[in-house]
């Protein structure tokens, strides 16, 4: 029987599997062997020097500019949707759920279909 892959728990909860021995020597034979992306050793980071030493000055600036406070969200792709309270019947809300990750923007798609086919009063 196999040995059960060693697992860490991030943060937010989710359980990542980490390499085995065998799958970490085959990670570490692809990074020796990538000349253009070597590993970063101890001797690269005394070498470091921060950002603002190195870049030009409006580099710099326009990279400070887009930095965000811990919970802000960035641009947005579509825009935001509205936080809203909606009673399902049970029926309703166990088919979506059981499509997994992704139910309620699947409602969301499902109710924008309802509406391109119907005219509302």
């Amino acid at each position: 029987m196999p040995a059960k892959p060693e697992t860490i728990r991030t943060r937010t909860g989710r359980e990542v599997e980490l390499p085995g021995v065998e799958e970490d020597a085959r990670i570490n034979a692809g990074i020796n062997a990538d000349a253009d992306n070597p590993e970063l050793d101890a001797a690269w980071f005394a070498r470091a020097r921060p950002a603002q030493d190195v870049l030009p000055p409006e580099t710099y600036a326009g990279l400070v500019a887009l930095r965000r406070s811990r919970g802000e969200r960035g641009p947005q792709k579509a825009p935001t949707k509205v936080a809203t309270t909606i009673r399902l019947s049970p029926e309703v809300s166990a088919a979506f759920r059981a499509t997994g990750p992704g139910w309620q923007t699947r409602i969301n798609e499902a109710l924008k279909d309802w509406l391109r086919t119907h005219r509302l009063v």
